[in-house]
């Protein structure tokens, strides 16, 4: 009998391209038919044939407190009694911009958006702006969204699908966007040494999730921003994934590192569409309708979106300890793969912080794009697949970090690695 999954795809690729409204839920990197969720709560998926599975993606991050979160929902059901949106100004904009300003070491002013991509691609304009330069430097394997300048040497989907650079970006964009290797400092004074007073902004994951999960070496994020001081370049976190993660603070605050502008999504929302970019108040005081460089949306501080980012952020606020309990579990998850690719003589690796982490199929030291594109991709999709039949939702791609949310506790962590450790042997045995 044709399951409910494979009956939704087959009519949604009629309507939608490929399927999906996002290229890695297609499952195109590791084979099969993506599953299609029709409910949520606490550590589990349910999808529409009613099979649950225990969720490592997080709605990509933000459900950091879990599904359904019930304060989140409280939160989200009060405000739509108020209606859905006005498209003027609300108390609650500024509520939560002065939440964030409190929270994130850098941020003195911030403007909410919609969407991580469009955070970063106005992060990007305003760096342009108050410097009145025009080239940029990302990192290989790092991924910023869909902005023209940010499918250049990407990670995440793109590189899942294996075209890391989309038609459709022109040779002027191409030209204004330098590309260097993640963790390497000397390759960054090369491209500021060349490309002397050019360059007006660098941006970066200051610790990947779109090649996998990826770490700063010591001292690397320390050396980025003296570069920056030194040469006069608007020094970027894009904190989409890592913001309120990490630390309450984001990256920023867990390595004691202050960048210029941060970008922001995901989670501000509690799970809701929203995104936001803030920094100095020297150079966020150049964003219309303060300065010249426009930027607008109209659903941007949605009052639904609003409401249920504030829920979970002084949720976060109010209990500190949640970090540390999101790092003790990540630490499990981690040395307890570690020590199952061991006894199996696999020699695979596998990097975390915190909430985050990668099993990568190789056993090269995952540091940049480069060591991680030598994953066993096709070791990876049986893992996944075997890892699905066993109720665990893995993101359908090597190259995405995967993220713990609070529900997950020991009991479930020792399910994950028991159903992780039956998935490799399968891999041996065959």
């Amino acid at each position: 009998m044709i399951k409910k999954s494979e009956k939704a795809f087959q009519e949604a690729v009629n309507y939608i391209p490929g399927g999906v409204n996002s290229p890695v839920r297609a499952f195109k990197s590791v084979g099969g038919t993506p599953r299609f969720i029709k409910r949520a709560k606490g550590a589990y998926l349910t999808d529409e044939d009613n099979t649950k599975y225990i969720d490592l993606i997080g709605s990509w991050g933000p459900m950091i407190l879990g599904h359904a979160f019930e304060p989140v929902e409280n939160a989200v059901r009060k405000a739509i009694k108020s209606s859905f949106s006005f498209g003027a100004p609300t108390v609650k904009e500024v509520e939560m911009a002065k939440l964030i300003c409190d929270l994130v070491p850098s941020v003195e002013m911030v403007r909410m958006v919609n969407s991580g991509t469009e955070a970063t691609m106005s992060a990007i304009r305003l760096a342009r702006a108050y410097t009145g330069k025009n080239k940029i430097i990302k990192f290989e394997g790092c991924y910023h969204g869909h902005g023209d300048a940010f499918l250049i040497s990407a990670g995440s989907g793109a590189l899942s699908l294996g075209v890391p650079d989309s038609p459709g970006i022109t040779p002027s964009t191409l030209g204004d966007t330098l590309t260097a290797p993640y963790n390497d400092l000397d390759a960054v004074k090369r491209l500021l040494e060349t490309h002397k007073g050019e360059v007006a902004a660098l941006i970066i994951e200051p610790v990947v999730g779109n090649m996998g999960c990826v770490l700063p070496k010591e001292g690397y994020l320390q050396g980025l921003r003296d570069l920056c001081t030194k040469e006069g370049v608007v020094f970027i976190f894009d904190e989409v994934m890592t913001g309120f993660r990490l630390a309450l603070g984001g990256a920023q605050e867990r390595f004691g590192i202050t960048p210029d502008l941060t970008t922001m999504g995901k989670i501000i929302g509690g799970g809701m569409p929203v995104g936001a970019y803030g920094g100095k108040k020297e150079i966020m005081q150049m964003v219309a309708p303060s300065g010249p460089m426009y930027q607008a949306g109209t659903l941007s501080g949605n009052p639904i979106a609003m409401s249920a980012g504030m829920a979970m952020l002084k949720h976060l606020k109010k209990h500190p300890e949640i970090y540390a309990q999101l790092d003790e579990t990540g630490a499990f998850i981690a040395e307890g793969l570690r020590k199952s690719v061991k006894e199996l003589g696999l020699n695979y690796t596998v990097n975390q912080i915190g909430s985050m982490y990668s099993l990568f199929f190789t056993s090269e030291h995952v540091v940049d794009f480069k060591t991680a594109k030598t994953a066993d991709i096709p070791a990876f999709s049986k893992y996944f697949h075997q890892m699905l039949n066993r109720g665990v939702y893995l993101a359908p791609s090597q190259f995405e970090s995967l993220f713990l949310s609070t529900k997950i506790d020991k009991r479930i962590a020792n399910k994950i690695l028991r159903a992780s450790h039956y998935s490799l042997t399968s891999l041996v045995e065959e």
